[in-house]
């Protein structure tokens, strides 16, 4: 036979003949098939408490600061020996966070805001606080904050559920910066729609409410200040952190799925007949904080964690990656409380002394030469334990399994097969059942042989899939499928 190539994931379609796989885990996809995707490395040491919401900030001169908040307490990490210091306003607890919501940030110059719908909005000056602070000018309580051209968005609020409310011009922390009627400050109420659940900054703002999506684009000199237009119709936000935006694009789960937004465009499905109907069955639907958006910028993949239904508690146990170059998903199994993307701090020569006395201390996992590519943020996540870091370690098991091979009247003789792959050490295997409406049976895993490249094994089917399964820990680069060694039997 000729090469099975790596299908796409595409759990929702059956694969009978098809070009598609129902089982991929713990890869990410290549133009030539999928390459292994690594292993969570720690960077930090562990927040107090488990993290609700995490973000970092550039200073004027390059520098980064990354703050973490938990349930009541605001964190910014330190640089040189990677403890957390409690930067909450006056030292106090704040209160509590609902158990269903998250901290949000947002950087404007040198100020950077957080955001919870239960304590005012927070201000911390990069150049010179040393604590957080009740932002100026009385802002409304609200759950989500974003920055749309010049203005600050929050969304959410506390005190009318269906209004955003913005800033004035450029100004974000002063006496008047919330003044309705100054300097452009403003709020607008949604009479239909349902509440709003966020709002996606960027040159024009994109909010999402429960059914209804708009989009707002600043007028200058004009007194209406935004002009907003309904994008669509009855459908709207399913969960509130799951909006990503990479560059110019925004991605977000509505109640028919993923979607994307292309600039200046309108919502267009991604995940139809692909993975909707998979995910939205796997969701632990009780615990939508957990669904959460995070985009790589280094590379054109995005990627959601979630917690399943047989997920723990207080945890998402699994993330699905989403590539737009490629248009092709994929699910990687890892366990977390908060998904991000983030840059690494730097490091300067004086820092070096009490970063290696420090590493012990932390048990950290990430090589020094790592601090080299500061400043470009990449995915990272606070796993269970609390702690901060990238996904560079060691290669995870990786599984790629074929679409389902047959020929309906004949029996399939099956010899073993070839995994086209650069990975020296894997295992193969075949499913196998006699019917579509049968359950498969997987088939005993057997080693490559290092001599000839296959994976040797007898096996009389009507129906199979073949499967390869490379070892954490394993270095490879890409395996582009299966060619399978098999012959016709005789006709039942």
């Amino acid at each position: 036979m000729p090469l099975l190539a790596a299908g796409d994931f595409k759990p929702d379609v059956a694969d009978y003949l098809g070009t598609a796989s129902r089982n991929v885990l713990n890869v990410i996809p290549r133009g030539d098939g999928y390459g292994p995707f690594p292993s969570f490395s720690a960077y930090t040491s562990a927040l107090p408490a488990a993290c609700r919401g995490a973000f970092y900030a550039l200073k004027s001169d390059g520098t980064v600061i990354t703050f973490a908040g938990t349930s009541t307490r605001l964190y910014q990490l330190n640089n040189t020996n990677f403890t957390w210091t409690d930067v909450s306003k006056g030292g106090l607890a704040y209160p509590a966070l609902s158990s269903t919501a998250q901290w949000q940030f947002a950087q404007t110059g040198n100020l950077v805001f957080a955001t919870q719908a239960n304590a005012p909005l927070q201000v911390f000056d990069l150049s010179s606080s040393s604590a957080f602070a009740d932002s100026l000018g009385s802002p409304p309580q609200a759950a989500y904050i974003s920055v749309v051209g010049r203005f600050l968005v929050l969304s959410g609020l506390l005190s009318n559920p269906f209004r955003i409310q913005w800033s004035g011009l450029n100004s974000f922390n002063a006496a008047a910066s919330w003044t309705v009627g100054t300097n452009s400050s403003d709020f607008q109420d949604f009479p239909d729609g349902g509440i709003v659940r966020g709002v996606a900054g960027g040159e024009a703002g994109i909010i999402f409410q429960d059914q209804a999506i708009r989009r707002m684009s600043y007028i200058p000199g004009s007194p209406i200040i935004f002009q907003i237009d309904r994008i669509t119709q009855d459908k709207g936000l399913y969960a509130p952190y799951s909006i990503i935006r990479a560059g110019e694009r925004i991605f977000f789960y509505a109640g028919q799925g993923f979607h994307k937004i292309e600039p200046g465009g309108v919502p267009e499905q991604i995940g139809r007949e692909k993975v909707d109907r998979t995910f939205l069955a796997d969701l632990d639907k009780g615990n939508l904080q957990l669904f959460m958006g995070a985009a790589d910028p280094r590379s054109t993949r995005i990627y959601w964690a979630y917690k399943s239904v047989s997920g723990e508690v207080g945890a998402y146990d699994k993330i699905l990656g989403y590539d737009f170059l490629l248009d092709r998903f994929f699910p990687v199994m890892a366990t977390g409380q908060h998904l991000l993307g983030i840059s690494q701090t730097g490091l300067t020569l004086e820092n070096l002394d009490a970063i290696s006395a420090s590493l012990d201390a932390l048990t950290l996992t990430l090589s020094l030469d790592a601090y080299a590519t500061a400043v470009q943020p990449e995915i990272a996540q606070f796993n269970s334990s609390n702690v901060l870091g990238f996904f560079r370690g060691a290669n995870l098991e990786a599984t790629i399994e074929s679409a389902e091979q047959g020929t309906d009247e004949n029996e399939l003789f099956i010899r073993g097969f070839k995994a086209v792959t650069d990975a020296a050490a894997h295992y193969g295997s075949v499913s196998y059942r006699e019917t579509q409406f049968a359950t498969a049976t997987a088939g005993t895993e057997v080693l490559v042989n290092s001599r000839t490249g296959r994976c040797d094994l007898r096996r009389s089917t009507r129906y199979s899939r073949f499967k390869t399964r490379i070892p954490a820990g394993t270095t490879w680069t890409f395996c582009a499928g299966v060619v399978p060694d098999v012959s016709l039997g005789g006709t039942q």
